[in-house]
């Protein structure tokens, strides 16, 4: 895609889009398929999955909305904060257990309203406050300490690691880890893999899992398309694209231009890689593939979703100095 001004190139961003089935092959797509990619916050619903898995769900009583914040990337909204703080109640856990840090709500009202009162954010505006609070669950349903949660060695992060290897089907030993800003392990994979993991999502029954993995992928897709609110939040491209098109997909960004999508009516799913890491690409790279892909239609790119899918730049004066345009084809 490009940055034009007055119909001249300015910049370019160049990445690979593999949408992919749930076998994991490759049936469509641009660049390089197996360009490496850290997941990033894109691997947050295939983290949650063990919530299932552990009888967690179960056990706990955990509602479709509290799955849900265990799959998104927070703004810290009250309704948010309140759902995570639900999820840990009923496992008996205190708010003070999370270690994800202290990080200013994502939502500008809610920070505004923060600073207005004179209080600082809590660990639960922090945007991965809901995948930390679904660890420390799982390890209230396992019987594993808590202590030292966010480590690559906890029961609770080996269980991540296997979670995303059979939903990637890739091998454990060669996922690349590093260290994510929350704290915890974070995992790069091709993006064929990306895109293949999250058409397993799309459609477990497709897909060469066991029992409880397809249950749990079917747990987490059903939770998050009834609540895109937790996703994202207001205003955030995930929320809104699926608001855009309700019940046809899971959106999920990652970080450093790393996007995912999971489409079940067409039992597919989507891996984006903006090689830049611009996350100011995203928008129309994300709505564009989503309209080749049958899934967003003219009038709702030219309408709801105008700004994301072709961004204007004004000038000082208020003036439109200059759009971000995609320029690909699927």
């Amino acid at each position: 895609m490009e940055l034009t001004r007055n119909g001249l190139t300015e910049s370019v961003h160049r990445g690979a889009i593999v949408v992919a089935g749930p076998d994991g092959r490759r049936t469509k797509g641009l660049g390089h398929p197996a360009m490496p990619t850290f997941m990033r916050s894109a691997a947050k619903p295939l983290q949650a999955m063990p919530l299932y898995t552990t009888g967690a769900v179960t056990k706990f009583g955990l509602e479709p909305i509290e799955v849900a914040a265990a799959c998104g990337s927070l703004n810290g909204e009250d309704f948010q904060r309140e759902a995570v703080a639900s999820m840990l109640g009923k496992a008996g856990l205190e708010t003070s257990l999370l270690a994800c840090g202290l990080q200013r709500p994502l939502h500008r009202p809610t920070a505004q309203a923060l600073a207005q009162a004179g209080e600082k954010p809590t660990t639960l505006h922090s945007p991965c406050a809901g995948k930390h609070a679904a660890m420390l669950v799982m390890c209230a349903a396992s019987g594993w300490s808590s202590e030292g949660y966010m480590d690559p060695g906890h029961p609770v992060q080996k269980l991540a690691l296997s979670a995303v290897a059979r939903m990637a089907a890739y091998p454990a030993e060669q996922i690349g880890i590093g260290v994510d800003d929350c704290g915890v392990p974070t995992f790069r994979v091709s993006l064929v893999a990306l895109a293949g993991a999250f058409a397993r999502l799309a459609a477990p029954g497709e897909a060469d899992l066991e029992p409880q993995w397809a249950e749990a992928a079917e747990g987490i897709m059903a939770a998050c398309l009834a609540h895109p609110e937790m996703i994202a939040g207001t205003g955030r491209i995930c929320t809104r694209v699926m608001q855009a098109a309700p019940g046809a997909l899971l959106a999920k960004t990652g970080s450093e231009g790393t996007y995912a999508l999971a489409l079940p009516g067409q039992k597919l799913g989507v891996g984006i890689q903006i090689e830049d890491g611009s996350f100011r690409a995203l928008g129309p790279v994300v709505t564009e593939t989503l309209h080749h892909l049958g899934v967003l239609s003219h009038e709702v790119l030219e309408g709801d979703l105008a700004d994301l899918h072709r961004p204007v730049f004004k000038d000082y004066l208020g003036d439109p100095v200059g759009a971000l345009t995609t320029v690909f084809g699927l």
